[in-house]
């Protein structure tokens, strides 16, 4: 059987049920003595291209991506660990911009790694620690689901030939995880992310998108594209957030506009989807 037959959430599935990963439901691992660790890659012609994105907005996406999984674990990031891969006849400005927006966050980098490749590929790894994870497997049938800010600036953003920069939500990650059942970032797509909820606490998820806050410019094509980086957290109390469903009795998520259901589309990394830059 094929990658594109599973999907990744097949072989995250398929990993698990062979004993060949362990822990692997949340956005971020969880270690001990509140230690959370995650770690992300961006490929170039997979992830980025640099029509798209400058060398010091990869290097801050890079870190970005990873601190939005900090946040989805209410962390407060302590370092960075990065790994570059890069073409021989790379320019050492370009280098030295993309580690200028890795840093922009203000996250140290504290080691890594470096190492010739046809094409740029860059990983990084990022260390916080956090009193309470919420993870993504304990939203209850009465929660409500929030979001920590609008939907939709990345699909617009591609539309016009680049890529958004991702928000950081970390001081709203440690408040959300105070009281939160579950948390994750919205980084596949509104419908697959609330999946993942569903899946693990074995609720429905039901969404109504007129009440999504939408980025500028946004449609509903647009919050099915993924990578916002904003946060979903099914509360009791929503506080300053964003209610836009609520959690039931069931399975899947139903996904309503004015009351008729909607098909969203999201992303995954090993089926064929259009476009392929992801």
């Amino acid at each position: 059987m094929k990658l594109s037959q599973v999907g990744e959430l097949g072989l995250l599935a398929e990993l698990e049920r062979r004993g060949l990963a362990r822990r692997i439901e949340n956005d971020a691992a969880q270690l001990g003595d509140g230690l959370v660790v995650t770690q992300d890659a961006l490929v170039e012609g997979v992830h980025f291209r640099f029509d798209l994105v400058s060398w010091r907005d990869l290097g801050f996406r890079a870190a970005a991506v990873n601190l939005s999984d900090l946040a989805a674990s209410g962390a407060e990031p302590e370092a960075l660990v990065v790994t570059l891969a890069v073409p021989i006849e790379t320019d050492l400005d370009d280098v030295l911009e993309l580690y200028a927006g890795l840093n922009e966050p203000g996250v140290p980098i504290v080691g890594g790694d470096t190492t010739r490749a046809e094409l740029v590929a860059l990983s990084v790894t990022a260390l916080g620690r956090s009193e309470r994870v919420p993870g993504r497997g304990g939203a209850r049938p009465g929660d409500l689901l929030v979001v920590t800010g609008p939907l939709g600036a990345a699909g617009v953003a591609f539309r016009n030939g680049r890529l958004a920069r991702p928000p950081l939500r970390l001081s709203e990650g440690r408040q959300l995880a105070l009281t939160a059942h579950a948390l994750l970032d919205v980084s596949d797509g509104l419908a697959v992310d609330a999946g993942h909820i569903a899946a693990r606490s074995g609720v429905r998820c039901v969404i109504d998108l007129e009440h999504v806050p939408l980025a500028e410019g946004a449609d509903i094509e647009d919050i099915g594209f993924g990578e916002d980086y904003e946060l979903l957290a099914a509360v009791e109390e929503p506080g300053r957030f964003h209610v836009i469903g609520r959690c039931a009795e069931g399975s899947g998520v139903e996904i309503r506009l004015r009351g008729e259901p909607v098909a969203l589309t999201g992303w995954d990394h090993f089926r064929k989807q259009d476009p392929d830059l992801r």
